[in-house]
């Protein structure tokens, strides 16, 4: 990569986000139609020019992005495929039933209005990795660009049937049994944000048979709430679960890649306890049928409760890096039958490498009606962690040092991962420790059997970090 070149194209995009997870901004202060250009241009020389799939959340910038992505692009000399507005893993499926060459997503996921990014696909559906995205930014960092001629510039089409291909891929899914859904007539409120999950969420509910209550589902991009699915975003939800009566409360992120729950009693699921719902169900279908020995597949920072679950399976758990792409990597290496992240991305494979919140649906509404009782019941049937976060701010401590220390002070007694930061597996309780790539301070999640505990675990690694 042409470090030079490229901090020199982010200084000039001031605070412009560029990570793994693809690009984000302000939109008119950072992410300006240059920047998107540039980056745009950069993909389609990375993808060959071949033909490229894009999507977009539904944000109210999202439309003027679009039409400047899509015309870059075909003055690139590539063929656009344009699926509207959808979810980011219905991008993915359609990358690769397109057989295309790449996607791009437009989206700044939980981000504010303000805000809209694009998020970047490789051939295989997958989101670029650590090595493709290094390539990736150091074709968008080079000097002068190269269009078609006017006589071999790309095509364009619009092809708004992949939400319909996306809901029929979860009806046909062998673990997935709608009739017996239908016939628990399960009352659903739902939360879309006035994003992409608009559509599509309420569609497949009522392909399930739900009762459906709709709350902010105008696909709109005028986001009813902070937009980030957890709790404290989620209050209205939760109590018009408890006024309507409803069996179960679903809200997703503006892009639908995370799925979080609210029980009958207007009580969090906990985020953590979707991705173990589904390890859970797909566990179990596949011992129905006498198969076992099956490979899982999480981030570090999940819950213990997918280990303890899949020991009664059979089942082994590995562990990645946070991030989704290293999951899915993982994931597709180990021949993993489920995986997510503990934020409510849920994995199955059957569908396609990535999170998937629509996937998520069914595969807990599956569950939910074969387990016979509520979600509280549900969820009290499973083993029971509490995770607490927390932060130090950094200012002059480094942060490298702060891991190393206390990598040498535990290593001896206990076990240590230091894929991602330092990880600190304890008998009945962890702590992880990472450096923020968008913040100067070290991030604390710790888990154990008490929310007590937790925090204890997390104030205990605060001092202690300060300390070294």
């Amino acid at each position: 990569m042409q470090q030079t070149s490229f901090h020199h194209y982010r200084k000039h995009c001031m605070s412009l986000m560029v990570s793994i997870s693809g690009i984000r901004g302000i939109v008119g202060e950072t992410l300006t139609p240059d920047v998107i250009v540039n980056y745009i241009a950069g993909f389609a020389d990375y993808c060959s020019r071949g033909t490229v799939v894009i999507g977009r959340d539904g944000r109210c910038t999202g439309d003027s992005i679009a039409k400047i992505v899509a015309s870059t692009l075909v003055h690139m000399g590539c063929n656009v495929v344009d699926i509207g507005v959808c979810p980011t893993p219905t991008v993915a499926i359609a990358v690769e039933q397109e057989h295309a060459a790449g996607g791009i997503i437009i989206t700044a996921s939980h981000n504010p209005m303000q805000w809209n990014g694009l998020k970047f696909l490789a051939s295989t559906g997958l989101f670029l990795d650590g090595a493709q995205n290094q390539e990736f930014w150091r074709i968008a960092a080079r000097d002068g660009r190269t269009y078609a001629a006017w006589d071999k510039q790309g095509t364009y089409r619009y092809d708004p049937s992949y939400i319909e291909k996306h809901i029929e891929a979860i009806l046909t899914l062998p673990s997935v049994r709608p009739e017996e859904i239908r016939k628990k007539k399960f009352k659903v409120v739902v939360d879309c944000v006035n994003a992409a999950g608009g559509v599509i969420v309420p569609e497949l509910l009522r392909r399930f048979g739900c009762d459906i209550v709709e709350m902010n589902c105008e696909v709109s991009g005028v986001f009813a709430h902070t937009p980030e699915p957890i709790p404290e975003n989620l209050t209205s939800l939760a109590r018009r679960v408890v006024a309507e009566g409803a069996d179960l409360g679903i809200a997703v992120d503006p892009d639908v890649d995370r799925l979080v729950l609210i029980n009958e009693k207007g009580e969090p699921f906990v985020e953590e306890y979707t991705v173990t719902s589904a390890v859970r169900f797909v566990l179990e279908e596949e011992q129905k049928h006498g198969r076992t020995g099956h490979t899982v597949v999480v981030n570090l920072s999940t819950t213990r409760a997918v280990e303890d679950v899949a020991a009664q399976f059979g089942a082994t758990v590995l562990r990645t890096p946070v991030g989704e792409i290293n999951v899915a990597s993982r994931m597709r290496d180990a021949g993993a039958i489920v995986g997510g992240e503990g934020s409510g991305g849920v994995i199955l494979p059957a569908v396609h490498l990535g999170r998937d919140a629509i996937v998520g649906i069914g595969v807990f509404l599956q569950l939910l009606s074969n387990f016979g009782g509520t979600a509280s019941a549900l969820k009290a049937s499973m083993p029971q962690y509490h995770i607490v976060k927390n932060k130090v701010l950094l200012g002059t401590l480094v942060p490298d040092a702060i891991m190393a220390a206390l990598g040498a002070k535990y290593g001896a007694t206990e076990k240590i991962t230091t894929d991602d930061g330092l990880k600190i597996d304890f008998a009945d309780s962890w702590v992880h420790l990472r450096k923020s790539n968008t913040e100067p301070i070290i991030r604390i999640i710790a888990e154990a059997k008490t929310v007590d505990a937790a925090a204890a675990l997390v104030e205990r690694f605060q001092k202690e970090a300060l300390a070294v």
